[in-house]
Order: C-alpha cells, then sequence, then structure tokens
C-alpha cells in the first residue's frame, strides 16, 4: 500500500485510493479527515467508533500529516488495544508497529521506563499488584502502630490510590480529605508507603501515571521532546478517564493542541471507580477552538429499542446531547413485564428463553443483565434447574469469595471432620494465628490422623501454641460449639445470620471501605435469602453442591448473565434486563451517596443496558423481591416510566401498573417484614462463655486407658521435645503428656510431639 498520497486526495470519494475511508457516513468522514486542532468525537452507542479511530490513524500516516512514530493512542483495555492494532495494520501494513498505541498504563510503564531515575526508580523497576500492595501497606501500618484490625488495610490502600488517581503526590493531599484516616496518620503512611516502594524499586498501576506527571511538571525539557514527538493523540473512551490521565493528556497536547477524543459521556458509568465524567463534558472549554462531531447513526439496533434509549437518556441534565438513528427497521417494540416476585421473574425469562431456543435462536446470543451481582443467584439456579446452558461474566455466585467463605462456615457447623472448610476459615476474619500455629495444627492432625477441628480441640489444652494462640484458637472452638448448638433449633437462614454476625465476618466486610464491599455484603444477604427455601443446613447444602457441579456441555452456546457494568462494550440479538424497580436500579445506594450525580449516572447505566440489544429487549420488574432478607414491596424503576409508550407494549399482572404511586403488598410480603438482617443489632439466639475443653478419655471397667487411644508413653520417661527441648513425663492421660522440662519447666504437650530417650 503506497502512503504517497496528499491531504488534497483525502476528499470524499477518494476511497479506492484511500480504501479506510471507504463507506464512511459524513459524520465518520468527518471525524476520520480533520486531523488539525482539537476534536471531540461525541460517539454513541453502536456508531462505529473504533472505526473512526483506527481509519484516523491510517488517515494520519496516508497523508503524511503525522509519521507513525508522531501518533500517541491510548484506551482502556489490552483486548481494545489488540483490536486497534490489527485494524491499523491491516490499513497501512506495517508502519501501524512504529504507532505508540496502548493502554494507558501499558504507554505510561514505558515512558517511566525511560525516565525511571528521575523519580527514585531504575529502568527495571517492578510493578506490583494489588496482594502485594496490601502486603506493603500492612508493614508500614505496623512501623506507625496503627490497628489494621480497626483500618482495614485494603480501604487504606483504596484511599491512597484514589489520590494517585487523583495526580495528587502526598504534599498535595488537602487535610480536609485526610479526615481521621488512620486516627490521621494516613499520610505519614502514603509517604512511607511511597518510599518503601522506592526502596524496592517498585511502582504500583498509580504510581505510573503519577511519576510521569511529577517528571513532566519537574523537568520541562522532558515533556517538551514528548511534546515534540507526539503531534497527534488519539484518546479511546475519553468518558472513562480519571482526573489524573486527564492532567497527563493535557500536558502532551499542550504545545500541538492536535488531541482526538473519542467518547460518550452518555455511556459513562465507572464514577465509583474515579472516572469524571466532567472531563468529557468541559472539553470545549479545555480546549480554545475544538470541533465536536457526533456520531448518531446506530448499526446495531432497531429503530424502537433506539427511540427508547434516546428518550430515556434525554432526562439527563449534565449530557452534551445527541439522538441515536438507524436506518434498518423499528423491528418489534421493548416488551415491559410485571410480575409477583423474583422467582416468578426468574421463571419466566427462564420460559422465554427456552421458546427462543425452539425457534434456533443462538443461545450466544442472549443475555441477562442485572444491575447487581446479587441478583443472578436466582436465575443461576433456576438455569441450573431446568439445564439451561449459561455462562456468568465475570464469577458465578456461589463461587465468589464470600459465598465460599459463608459456606465453609456452614460446612464445619454440619461436618466438622471437613479440613478444606477448616482451613479457609480459621483465619477469616484474622483471628491472630499466623502461619506457625496452623502449621502446628496441621502437622498434628496429619500425625494424629484426625480432623483438623478435632485436632484444634486438643492442641487448645497443650503448651504446643503459644499463649496468645491458644486463647484464640480456643475462642473460635468455643464458637463452633456454640454454632453446632443453635443449628439444632435455628433456621438454616437465621443460623447463617447469626454465624456471620456472630463470626465478625459480616463486620468485617463493613469495615472494609473498597468500592466493591457493598456489592460482597449484598451476596452475603442474597445467600441467607436462598436458604428461606430448605428447612435444614443439611439439605441447602446437599443442594449447593448439587448446583454447583452441574455441567452443561449437551447443547451448543451457553445464555450470558452478568451485570450491566460488565456489560459496557458488548452486544447481542436478544436482551433481558429484570429488576427495574425503585431502590434497586435506580440504586438507592448510589443516590444516597452521591445525589443527582449518581441518579444520572444510574440512568446511563440504563442507556448502556438498552443499547446492548439488537433486535429483542425484555425489560421486567416484579412487585415484591427479597432484599437484604426482608420481603420488599416494589414499585417500578422511574425509568420504567421515562421510556415512550408509542415503543413499548406492557405485559403486566393483574394489579401491576407502571408509574403507580402506592407500593403492592403481595402473598405474605407483610408477615416477614422486620425480620432481622445483618449487622450489630441482630439479636442473638443465645449467650455463652467459657472456653471448650477435650473430653476426657474413654477408659476400660478397671480405670485404664484402652491401648488403641494410649499415647505410648509411661510415667517417668525420659523424652525430647523439638521446642522445650530434654524432661521426665509426670502423668499420661490419652495422647496428652504432662512433662517437666529442664529447661522449660512444666508443660502440656501432645504425644506426638515428643521422642522417647533410651
Amino acid at each position: 500500500m503506497s502512503n504517497d498520497i496528499s491531504p488534497e486526495q483525502a476528499q470524499p470519494g477518494q476511497g479506492a485510493m484511500m480504501p479506510w475511508l471507504s463507506g464512511l457516513n459524513p459524520e465518520q468522514h468527518e471525524a476520520v479527515t480533520t486531523l488539525d486542532g482539537p476534536l471531540l468525537v461525541l460517539s454513541g452507542a453502536g456508531t462505529g467508533k473504533t472505526r473512526v479511530l483506527t481509519a484516523r490513524i491510517a488517515q494520519l500516516i496516508g497523508t503524511r500529516t503525522a509519521m507513525p512514530w508522531n501518533i500517541l493512542a491510548v484506551t482502556f483495555t489490552n483486548k481494545a488495544a489488540r483490536e486497534m492494532k490489527e485494524r491499523v495494520a491491516a490499513m497501512v501494513g506495517p508502519m501501524a508497529e512504529q504507532v505508540m498505541l496502548g493502554t494507558f498504563h501499558s504507554v505510561a510503564a514505558r515512558m517511566l521506563r525511560r525516565h525511571a531515575e528521575l523519580v527514585g526508580l531504575s529502568s527495571s523497576f517492578t510493578i506490583i499488584d494489588t496482594d502485594d500492595q496490601i502486603r506493603l501497606l500492612k508493614q508500614v501500618m505496623e512501623a506507625q502502630s496503627v490497628d489494621p484490625k480497626r483500618w482495614q488495610p485494603r480501604a487504606l490502600l483504596g484511599a491512597i490510590s484514589k489520590w494517585k488517581d487523583k495526580g495528587l503526590t502526598p504534599d498535595k493531599v488537602s487535610d480536609a480529605e485526610v479526615g481521621e484516616l488512620a486516627d490521621g496518620k494516613i499520610l505519614s503512611l502514603y509517604k512511607a508507603y511511597q518510599a518503601r516502594l522506592k526502596s524496592l524499586n517498585a511502582a504500583d498501576f498509580g504510581d505510573l501515571l503519577l511519576h510521569l506527571l511529577t517528571i513532566f511538571t519537574s523537568h520541562p525539557d522532558i515533556l517538551a521532546e514528548y511534546q515534540n514527538r507526539l503531534s497527534h493523540i488519539l484518546v479511546d473512551e475519553y468518558q472513562d478517564t480519571n482526573v489524573g490521565q486527564y492532567l497527563w493528556l493535557r500536558l502532551l497536547a499542550a504545545k500541538n493542541k492536535n488531541l482526538c477524543c473519542v467518547g460518550d459521556d452518555d455511556q459513562s458509568i465507572y464514577g465509583w471507580r474515579g472516572a469524571e465524567v466532567g472531563n468529557i463534558l468541559k472539553f470545549e472549554k479545555d480546549y480554545e477552538g475544538a470541533k465536536t462531531v457526533r456520531l448518531e447513526e446506530n448499526y446495531r439496533s432497531t429503530g424502537h429499542i433506539l427511540a427508547c434509549a434516546s428518550a430515556l437518556i434525554a432526562h439527563n441534565e449534565a449530557r452534551l446531547g445527541k439522538e441515536l438513528y438507524t436506518s434498518h427497521d423499528q423491528g418489534d417494540e421493548i416488551q415491559i413485564s410485571g410480575y409477583w416476585d423474583g422467582n416468578e421473574e426468574a421463571r419466566s425469562l427462564s420460559s422465554q428463553i427456552e421458546y427462543l431456543i425452539k425457534d434456533n435462536h443462538d443461545l450466544n446470543e442472549i443475555a441477562v443483565l442485572v444491575r447487581a451481582g446479587f441478583q443472578t443467584r436466582e436465575f443461576e439456579e433456576r438455569f441450573m434447574a431446568i439445564g439451561l446452558p449459561y455462562r456468568v461474566v465475570g464469577t458465578r455466585f456461589y463461587e465468589r469469595a464470600e459465598i465460599r467463605d459463608a459456606l465453609a462456615y456452614l460446612r464445619l457447623i454440619a461436618q466438622p471432620s471437613d479440613d478444606l472448610a477448616f482451613e479457609r476459615i480459621i483465619n477469616t476474619p484474622k483471628r491472630g494465628l499466623g502461619p506457625t500455629s496452623l502449621k502446628i495444627i496441621f502437622a498434628y492432625a496429619r500425625a494424629a490422623d484426625k480432623p483438623y477441628l478435632a485436632a484444634a480441640k486438643e492442641l487448645v489444652d497443650s503448651d504446643e501454641l503459644k499463649p496468645q494462640a491458644r486463647r484464640q484458637l480456643g475462642a473460635f472452638i468455643a464458637s463452633m460449639e456454640a454454632w453446632q448448638n443453635e443449628a439444632k433449633t435455628l433456621s438454616a437462614s437465621d443460623l447463617a445470620r447469626f454465624v456471620l454476625d456472630d463470626s465478625g465476618y459480616t463486620a468485617m466486610w463493613q469495615a472494609d471501605k473498597n468500592p466493591d464491599s457493598p456489592g460482597r455484603l449484598e451476596n452475603l444477604k442474597e445467600l441467607v435469602n436462598a436458604m428461606d427455601d430448605f428447612e435444614t443446613l443439611s439439605g441447602f447444602l446437599e443442594h449447593i453442591a448439587l448446583v454447583t457441579d452441574t455441567e452443561n456441555n449437551n447443547q451448543d452456546g451457553e445464555v450470558s448473565l452478568m451485570t450491566l457494568h460488565a456489560a459496557k462494550g458488548l452486544e447481542f440479538e436478544t436482551v433481558f434486563l429484570p429488576g427495574w424497580e425503585e431502590g434497586l436500579f435506580p440504586s438507592q445506594r448510589s443516590m444516597d451517596e452521591n445525589g443527582g450525580a449518581g441518579l444520572e449516572e444510574e440512568r446511563r447505566l440504563g442507556y448502556v443496558g438498552i443499547t446492548r440489544a439488537r433486535k429483542n429487549l425484555f425489560i421486567s420488574f416484579a412487585a415484591n423481591r427479597r432484599i437484604h432478607g426482608l420481603w420488599q414491596a416494589c414499585i417500578p424503576s422511574r425509568f420504567v416510566g421515562e421510556l415512550p409508550k408509542a415503543h413499548i407494549k406492557e405485559d403486566l399482572a393483574q394489579g401491576l401498573s407502571i408509574g403507580r404511586s402506592e407500593p403492592m403488598m403481595i402473598g405474605n410480603a407483610d408477615s416477614r417484614v422486620g425480620q432481622a438482617g445483618y449487622g450489630p443489632g441482630w439479636q442473638r439466639a443465645a449467650n455463652r462463655g467459657g472456653q471448650a475443653t477435650s473430653p476426657a478419655p474413654k477408659r476400660d471397667v478397671d480405670g485404664y486407658v484402652p491401648s488403641s487411644t494410649s499415647s505410648g508413653f509411661a510415667k517417668g520417661e525420659r523424652v525430647f521435645h523439638q521446642k522445650f527441648g530434654m524432661g521426665n513425663v509426670k502423668s499420661v492421660e490419652g495422647d496428652k503428656l504432662e512433662i517437666a522440662f529442664d529447661r522449660a519447666g512444666r508443660k502440656k504437650v501432645v504425644a506426638s510431639f515428643v521422642e522417647k530417650m533410651d
């Protein structure tokens, strides 16, 4: 392919000479061929933004407006970056390799390695992951006597990461932002954390851009080098940029002003993780003389779907404005369905999918998109019950870490010999049992051929463990025995509430300030909801074991089940949007925390959900739903009422309506209102005290311990213990020995830990 084409030749109708221009609509053509000055491309859902971005890079190279090495193109995901590279390579050949194209992090890392010494690193610095970040912060917290039980390391790391995303080094964080975090020591921790990173020649992801901002502002010559080299900058998904990314781009584009940002303010749905929709809204103010091109012709969806999407998003005030249209036919109207409760909604939705299968509908082209992760549980169980193949984009409900933890508690209550469950929960939440203590428990259990829990009970009465570890282990065993007693009288769901509260597990996530913690708590409450349908704990655990072992290998294709956030960038022929009720969607928590801005982001999320569908769209709500352990009467989401009647058809159960002002109680919902949920206020089913004690060994009629349980040691024998040294056996009780050690004094130990001395 020849690249010796003048700008004058790059006109409409020259597609034969520049094939990337062929087939572009007028707005796309304008965006691709406007090569000078700041340009904002407002690209609605399904309007071909990736094609515009890649064709624009080809146009820059093909017209020699810029050489490949003068072009910087950044996006957010490796998948998007790979797709762009492949498309550009198909257009301009090997020259595409010389374009600086990648994710924000990959491009920033490449730049930083060239200048790492200016921020105290070498070019070979390591980029650490989240686990290493938390481990490092814990070390810093310990050095400054910050209690990790009161101040969760993950939450403090979240605060530090937010400051980095805003481009704030420790000296730039205001007192107002510090507050009482870590007892006022958070800035000191931030500084020490950064110093520790440098001593390890390491950086975390937030540092990549933060260090570059420091270098660019402190070394104008280096900034000038990049400004001179990078004559044209292109940004994908600009509505998702945070403050740090915004500042970095402004610095790089300050000289040439040839910044092209492609994005959609109506699809800005990641405010909770730092994305700043204001970046795209103020583009024209930031860059004087900026041109805006609106891509509004949608190539994905039918007319009815687009009309509903446009009508919904028009209710937002903070937007630049555009309206999608299509040359496709109108298609079928959007179906709005109302159900009595969530179970009926899941059953009906599953039946509709089965009808689609009978019509030879491709399962891979069907998606169920929910607002919150906990909503997947009802659909997963229904799909498994009828043998409908599905995949969860993300993590399946019963495979989530918090659900596995909760189930491990319940499994150990039901089956004390479940060593896998014991191992999972013994230090979750943290109980002060370090690796050494756990190693002793596990080693003794294996040597004695006993379950971990039984071995732990025996070790509590010995001196094998340090006093603090014995106390913590004893408290856990006492709790486990109390929970087992409660299991005899409490229902499965009430037992789960009690255990999760009493163990401190719920409090652990309540104290964790990470953005995903509220979702984890919602999942735990949904787990308890699921248990209401089972009379016994054993029945529920058997059900879980069976459904999680279900495999569907007998059909081609799978229905996709995911959250609305995970669906961004995807498309399906048929989309189901369940749970459109006030408080669930829009999320009450989002509105409480962010007010009007939170509501507008929720509406953008609805817009994203609607525009995932190409042909068929089903929206549904329930009059009654169990949320957070309580049955709640629901009214349809305000978003349902914002959809234009001319483009929808209603299929509502008797007594249900769209836009009704009074909630309707269904079934026995009102009898359940007021049931206890999670939290400190949940009433204990019983009080307990004291520590567990091991039962005395069973003896024969003569009072002797049978040989099968005898330790094999006799009073007066000389023995050796790896920890306590030499000593003499003073008494024997089963496999417990009391030994007078020469140096350590009298100790109770387990027989398998000592050796006889001849």
